[in-house]
């Protein structure tokens, strides 16, 4: 008996372990964008769903200037410069890390259709380029350069 769920992902019990303790906020990237963000003296909602009725969160919300900022981590979203497959378990991964890509797309579209703008970086993006690029993005939604 392994003492994994039935139909478990995970190839071990350790792996479901470490796996479970993956953040999906909070993570060291993302506190690093807000905290350059911050500095720029601009305000926004951690964690929350742009659009109500969709069931998806960005990591940056900027209410006011509909604008959804993710970042987005190299191994979850497919990364094509990071991504790397693993050798266990690889079908599983494989359409998990798909299943990922398309989700990203379709917010993307939704809060498109919705009015919003989605800016996307990757995990490896350096935080005070990302924050300048996010300050830019909302000032000019706002009408203030």
């Amino acid at each position: 008996m392994s003492g994994l769920p039935e139909g478990s992902w995970a190839s071990s019990e350790a792996t479901r372990r470490s796996m479970q303790g993956n953040r999906s906020r909070d993570t060291k990237p993302e506190l690093a964008v807000r905290s350059a963000v911050h500095r720029r003296g601009l305000r926004y909602r951690v964690a929350a769903r742009p659009l109500p009725e969709l069931r998806r969160t960005a990591d940056l919300v900027f209410r006011k200037a509909k604008i959804a900022v993710f970042v987005d981590g190299c191994y979850w979203h497919g990364c094509p410069d990071h991504h790397t497959q693993p050798s266990t378990n690889p079908e599983y991964w494989s359409t998990k890390i798909t299943g990922n890509i398309a989700r990203d797309k379709d917010t993307d579209t939704q809060l498109q259709e919705a009015g919003w703008i989605a800016l996307r970086f990757w995990e490896h993006e350096e935080p005070e380029s990302v924050a300048d690029a996010v300050e830019q993005s909302v000032r000019a939604a706002l009408g203030r350069h």
